[in-house]
């Protein structure tokens, strides 16, 4: 069984409980009200651009020049093609200002500049899968399970459901799967650790948006 196969088993229940989430519910059927939407952006704009630099030193860490292109090419998406997305949705949202950090998004982006900076690169990378790998899948599920026409957040949806960001996730998933099998059992061990908090992490983002939580 490959690393990720394994991953993926761990946290499969963790998965399921982000489904049945009424954030994700909600932006399903469109119905998710605009202010929490509105958080959620916002902080995922601030979230990308600390997620594109963990990305960067990932790739000035990692051996194969294949892989380094391939972070180069994931932090490019991050910070620019992603935030296209955002871009579209504070026009429509009448948003000028990012805000702040809250709570969640903070936590999130410093438990994965830490362990770039401080783990070793395998570790890190598996910290940033969840990112790709949760978002496709969500993406993925909502696509297939929705029945709501003229959607406010299907251009969010499509985004993550679409074929192109798959074509990263699926490369992700490889180099992870690569790093694991030339590491250490308890290299391995640390990578899945990594991947189970950074999932933990998503979930609470999500939460975060849709009982909009901010500093007390």
């Amino acid at each position: 069984m490959k690393w990720s196969e394994y991953t993926w088993q761990v946290i499969e229940e963790r998965y399921q409980s982000i489904l049945e989430m009424p954030f994700i519910k909600e932006l399903s059927a469109g119905t998710l009200p605009q202010e929490k939407f509105r958080f959620y952006m916002m902080q995922d704009s601030l979230y990308l651009e600390h997620f594109g630099r963990t990305l960067s030193v990932i790739a000035a860490k990692i051996h194969d020049i294949r892989d380094v292109l391939a972070f180069m090419r994931f932090a490019e998406n991050a910070i620019v093609v992603e935030n296209a997305l955002h871009e579209f949705y504070f026009q429509d949202f009448g948003v000028t200002d990012k805000g702040v950090l809250e709570p969640a998004c903070h936590h999130y982006i410093h438990f994965l500049r830490s362990t770039a900076a401080l783990e070793s690169v395998e570790i890190a990378a598996a910290a940033v899968l969840p990112c790709f790998w949760i978002y496709k899948k969500v993406g993925d599920y909502i696509y297939s399970h929705q029945n709501t026409v003229n959607n406010p957040y299907q251009k969010w949806i499509d985004t993550y459901g679409g074929d192109e960001f798959a074509v990263a996730v699926e490369q992700a998933i490889a180099i992870c799967d690569t790093l694991a099998e030339n590491s250490t059992p308890e290299t391995q061990k640390r990578m899945t650790e990594a991947f189970v908090m950074a999932s933990r992490m998503e979930y609470d983002f999500w939460e975060a948006a849709y009982e909009l939580k901010t500093w007390k």
